[in-house]
């Protein structure tokens, strides 16, 4: 049951996020009268599709093969490679008959409506369940504030217990802080008691270049507690038999208080290996050996805990809602960019960062949480609108990449030249499918 829970919402997920992708590409070559010959959730490979129909001049289906889905749209070099549909004069009703900037807003539908989507769901989550946040008189009441090491550069420590911002009594630490009021004032100063004492500190003029340094650590946070959710197979807390409900003790005899300081002593030895103290569910602890990833992962998900019943909700109006939701929303495609960016430069290892249809699957869960749904789907949403907008033949991108040119230029791209583009596109897509799926497989059983 709890197998069929986990499919059925992947399922659900992935047939939204597809189906609202090409709807995207569907609704904009009709507008500009462009016939499309076919409409399909997930692939027909080799001929194969579990039902279709045909309206009009468009066959709608769903295929075998769960890996997207597409339309083929006339007098186009699509994922078909059908080149006899171009050996005849171009047609008013075909794609290569528009001019560039029709052909540019179909390509880029797809993209754009997953964004919208991703922004609609977090807007909507945002607007039903307003924002939760900590009190800062919880957060001082409970270990203080974890700083960071671009926090520490500006004068806070850990444990420092925050209670005004250029004199005003802090109720949201995390909001307020961040907040452009207190950032871009000419004075930032901080009142706050450390080791029983009060004390101010002013914060550097140059905070806004700290702030810009790419660190996977939040620059403060509240003390966070943390055990073991969900452990990823193959990985090293696999190996080390590393189980749900595991609590983390010390790391080669060093202590931390909060989750943020176990990972910042994880990224310190990434590459090494460590002695763990582990406890498990029952209080029992053991000694674990354990060699760190080299992007100072365990391959586990944190069960965070420490603040219940003590989170305050904040309700929003809708425009409130929106405005939030676009700025989260671009908040998570500049994260995933940035990501992208570490495994293309090799600082992060893929087979550590990326998920395949198994491991997205993995991440619904196995009870149905609405909530939680929501959020991953819109967060895939964003992230499939991110890679598609790259500059690879055979994705949207490839395409917008040969329309740029020649709006530029003025001249078309040759059709030898974008049908040699789409097989080495597809070619790249498909040992990527491959890689993901060998990630998946590998996880699952262990190596």
């Amino acid at each position: 049951m709890n197998t069929l829970i986990t499919l059925l919402q992947f399922f659900a997920a992935l047939g939204l996020i597809v189906t609202l992708h090409e709807l995207g590409h569907f609704l904009a070559a009709r507008a500009f009268g462009i016939k499309v010959e076919k409409f399909y959730l997930f692939f027909d490979a080799w001929g194969f599709k579990l039902f279709s129909f045909k309206k009009g001049d468009t066959e709608y289906g769903i295929g075998w093969l769960p890996l997207g889905g597409y339309v083929k749209i006339a007098g186009m070099i699509d994922e078909s490679l059908d080149k006899n549909q171009l050996a005849s004069e171009p047609q008013p009703w075909e794609f290569r008959s528009k001019p560039a900037w029709q052909r540019l807003i179909v390509m880029i539908g797809g993209v754009v409506v997953n964004v919208i989507l991703g922004v609609v769901i977090i807007s909507g989550l945002i607007f039903s369940q307003g924002e939760s946040y900590i009190p800062n008189t919880a957060i001082n009441s409970n270990g203080g504030i974890y700083a960071s090491p671009n926090a520490r550069t500006m004068g806070l420590q850990t444990g420092d217990q925050i209670v005004k911002l250029n004199g005003k009594t802090v109720e949201n630490l995390l909001s307020e802080f961040a907040d452009p009021a207190f950032l871009t004032n000419d004075k930032k100063e901080i009142s706050l008691t450390r080791n029983g004492r009060d004390t101010n500190i002013l914060l550097p003029a140059d905070i806004e270049n700290k702030l810009s340094l790419n660190s996977d650590l939040p620059l403060i946070s509240p003390r966070f507690q943390f055990e073991v959710k969900q452990v990823v197979g193959g990985s090293p807390a696999a190996k080390s038999k590393i189980q749900e409900g595991d609590k983390f003790v010390s790391i080669d005899s060093q202590t931390f208080g909060s989750f943020f300081e176990f990972k910042e002593i994880l990224q310190e030895k990434a590459g090494e290996t460590a002695l763990f103290m582990v406890q498990d569910s029952k209080g029992s602890t053991r000694k674990a050996y354990i060699t760190i990833n080299e992007d100072g992962t365990l391959g586990f998900q944190p069960k965070i805990y420490g603040f219940e019943g003590l989170e305050k909700t904040v309700s929003y109006s809708l425009g409130e809602s929106m405005a939030m939701g676009a700025s989260k929303s671009a908040g998570l495609i500049s994260a995933n960019a940035a990501g992208l960016s570490k495994m293309v430069s090799g600082k992060v290892n893929p087979k550590n960062s990326l998920a395949g249809p198994i491991g997205i699957a993995q991440m619904y869960g196995s009870t149905w949480d609405w909530i939680n749904f929501w959020s991953l789907t819109a967060t895939i949403s964003l992230a499939l609108a991110l890679m598609n907008i790259l500059p690879i033949p055979a994705l949207d991108g490839g395409h917008v990449m040969f329309l740029m040119y020649e709006i530029i230029f003025r001249r078309p791209v040759n059709e030898k030249v974008l049908y040699v583009g789409q097989i080495i596109g597809m070619a790249i897509l498909l040992s990527l499918f491959v890689f993901i799926f060998w990630v998946d497989i590998s996880r699952v059983l262990g190596f």
